[in-house]
Formats: structure tokens, sequence, C-alpha cells
């Protein structure tokens, strides 16, 4: 399977993963921690030499102190790129691995929760909270949480070359990819590496 949205939460932070029931939170199963194979590992830190002083371990104590990230997709994506092909793994899949654009759990949330209105989200409200386009965010949702630590995943800053990216044009173009492991709205983001949909927690956004 292979999907994505890129702007950190296209509207959705993305994925490829296992099996979900459909409604509701889904509590995770654990699977046996993994960890940056030999190319994640050398991409890490040709970026944290670029990024430099600064690094992904200074990254995520700054900016993911509970080590949990999340994402947003709408349930119509989550239910064609996730429930019905199966997926394992969550994020836009090549032969090296499937990539995820991940925010702080704790901005995803807060956003969503500043949004509810009578029931229901308003997508402006997430779109301004998260400095991405409102469209992204019509209709039904999903929201995706994953524990790094109790997961071991991969994780890494995000660069020019992964699957996803959408390139800058001109200096003046917003939503597009920068460099520095934060969205063009200003929002933390991490590349997660093959973030397994069975670890996951899936929570239903009316």
């Amino acid at each position: 399977m292979t999907w994505t949205i890129r702007s950190l939460l296209l509207g959705v932070f993305l994925l490829s993963g296992c099996k979900h029931t459909g409604g509701g939170d889904v509590t995770p199963t654990p699977t046996q921690p993994q960890a940056c194979d030999a190319q994640q590992a050398q991409i890490s830190r040709e970026a944290d030499a670029r990024a430099a002083p600064w690094s992904v371990e200074q990254h995520l104590a700054q900016n993911f102190p509970s080590k949990k990230v999340s994402w947003l997709m709408t349930d119509a994506a989550y239910q064609n790129f996730v429930v019905k092909p199966n997926a394992r793994n969550f994020g836009r899949c090549n032969d090296s691995g499937c990539y995820l654009f991940a925010a702080p759990s704790e901005k995803i949330q807060a956003a969503v929760e500043q949004s509810m209105v009578n029931g229901a989200h308003d997508p402006a409200v997430i779109g301004q909270a998260l400095g991405l386009p409102a469209k992204n965010f019509e209709g039904p949702l999903r929201m995706m949480t994953l524990d790094l630590a109790a997961s071991g995943v991969c994780v890494r800053l995000p660069v020019d070359s992964d699957p996803g990216v959408w390139p800058c044009t001109s200096e003046e173009d917003k939503d597009c990819f920068k460099f520095g492991g934060y969205t063009s709205g200003g929002v933390p983001e991490l590349m997660v590496i093959d973030a397994p949909v069975s670890q996951a927690v899936v929570t239903e956004i009316p």
C-alpha cells in the first residue's frame, strides 16, 4: 500500500498499516521494538549535520516531551488506505520502508479539542492551529496517536528526499517542505519510519 499526506497532516499525516476495527478507540497490540536500519541511520546523521547545532535528539527533547506523536486523516482515506488493504504500517511506502510525517500529540489533540463545536470539528480552526489549509480537514476525521518509546520506531528529522515531500518552488511558497523539523505552519514534525498500525490508538473525530 502506498500513500501519503505530506503537509504534516495534509489533512492528515500519513499511512499504510495493519488491521483495525471500525469504531471508537483502538487498543494497540505490543510488537517487537524497532530501530533505524543502516540506511535510515545514515540519513539521520546527515540530517543532523545539516541542522547543526540542532539534532533529532534535541528536537525530541524540546518539542516531543511525551514521546508521543499524532496525525490526522480523513475517515475516507483511513478506510481506503488502511482498513481495506489491511495495511501494516502508516506512511508512504517504498522498498526502503514506510514514511510518515507526524507532530507532537499535544499539538494535534489541542487543535482538535479547540475545533469542536456542537459535537463536530471545525476544519478552519484545525487548519489555523496547524498552519494548513482548512480543506485538508473537511469531513469526519481519524486521529492516530503513537507512543514512540513503547513502539521503538525509527525517527529522524525529515529531509528533502523523503517520499511525500512537497518541494518549494520559490522563497514565497508557504505550504511546502522546508528543512529543519517544522511544517510550513511552524508545527514541529518528525519523520517516522514503519509506524505500525497495530500500535496506534485511533480515535474518531466527528
